[in-house]
């Protein structure tokens, strides 16, 4: 049975970073430990033993760790501002791999746009995303039908979904991290239309 302890998400399960489970343990094939959460990218001050959220996150974490290995080969996430990627890359640095997938959907970016942003030797997929989830928005770039994988339980899906993601090639124009800053939108209010 395979641990976290002896996987790359070991160190951000130890700095307590990871939560909002709704899979954390191993998956269908042998080896591989899969997450599907959150991950704190920055924690707010904690007074005496009170648990406070974290200030931000990469919200809907897909991932998954082979057993063995010290990086992740893929990872899908949301983060509420493109400016955050900076944080992602420090967070998550010494996990990723140059030859990695990792995609992070934003929803402060041109919903028509798409890019390729490298920090430190790691190229991160740059994707819109507006009032949908990591999960869906993966399904269909990925090209996967639902009804394929219903029988399949939370592991086997999240396996599904990685190991096709592995494979993406993504041809989409390189950007600077600077540059995108630059020509982020301001951070939509995702509550401003929901009902009370």
């Amino acid at each position: 049975m395979t641990t976290i302890d002896k996987t790359a998400l070991a160190r951000l399960d130890q700095e307590g970073r990871l939560f909002n489970a709704v899979l954390k343990g191993p998956t269908s094939h042998p080896g591989r430990f899969g997450f599907r959460g959150d991950i704190a990218l920055k924690f707010q001050p904690q007074i005496a033993d009170e648990k406070r959220p974290p200030d931000f996150s990469i919200e809907q974490v897909l991932t998954a760790a082979q057993e063995g290995e010290t990086t992740l080969p893929v990872l899908a996430g949301y983060i509420h501002s493109f400016a955050y990627l900076e944080t992602v890359a420090e967070v998550l640095g010494g996990l990723l791999r140059p030859d990695g997938r990792y995609f992070i959907f934003c929803n402060n970016i041109d919903l028509l746009a798409s890019y390729r942003v490298v920090i430190d030797n790691i190229t991160y997929l740059i994707l819109p995303c507006d009032e949908s989830t990591v999960w869906k928005e993966m399904m269909d770039l990925m090209g996967i039908d639902k009804n394929d994988i219903k029988k399949l339980d939370t592991g086997g899906k999240l396996d599904v979904v990685l190991d096709v993601a592995a494979r993406f090639d993504a041809t989409y124009p390189f950007l600077s991290f600077a540059d995108g800053v630059a020509r982020m939108e301001p951070v939509k209010n995702r509550n401003a239309n929901r009902p009370v």
